[in-house]
């Protein structure tokens, strides 16, 4: 024989007290969502923007640098004292060029050590793109699993799915 406590439909304080602990949980995985997740999905994309500048820079560079090597004559160029004050410079010999190479660090190359140092600058700064843009996929695929959860918490109906192309 079944107990007869057993046959009771639950209490209203429990259908209440169930409810406000899924509205508590919602709040809860709204904060991560907002606070945690969508914090580290900007600076990932701010990593990534930062690397994209850095690869303009090189590219620029290369750019120049080739230009360099084609020239044959000395190099005339103009070069800002400060304050928007400009001279004329002429440059005799442009077979080395200095090579920022980070934390102060400078490097004496000759032309084609400089453009091979770009070559290798530019790979890596390739992969640490692609890094980034998969880790910014994996946070975006955290928030939506975040957010399916939530709908389902609050018995929400699935929203309307597109298709990417």
């Amino acid at each position: 024989m079944t107990h007869p406590a057993r046959l009771r439909p639950p209490r209203r304080r429990d259908d209440v007290t169930t409810a406000m602990a899924a509205a508590e949980k919602a709040q809860r995985y709204e904060a991560f969502v907002s606070d945690v997740l969508q914090r580290d999905l900007r600076r990932v994309q701010e990593q990534r923007d930062g690397v994209f500048e850095q690869q303009a820079q090189v590219l620029q560079l290369r750019t120049a640098l080739t230009r360099l090597q084609e020239a044959a004559a000395p190099l005339r160029t103009q070069v800002d004292l400060g304050c928007n004050f400009f001279v004329t410079a002429e440059v005799p010999s442009t077979e080395r060029v200095f090579v920022a190479l980070g934390y102060g660090f400078y490097a004496e190359l000759t032309l084609p050590e400089a453009l091979r140092h770009l070559d290798r600058r530019s790979r890596l700064l390739e992969q640490l793109s692609e890094s980034l843009t998969r880790d910014g996929a994996k946070i975006r695929a955290h928030i939506r699993l975040v957010l399916e959860g939530l709908r389902e918490l609050q018995g929400l109906q699935d929203p309307p799915t597109t298709s990417d192309p």
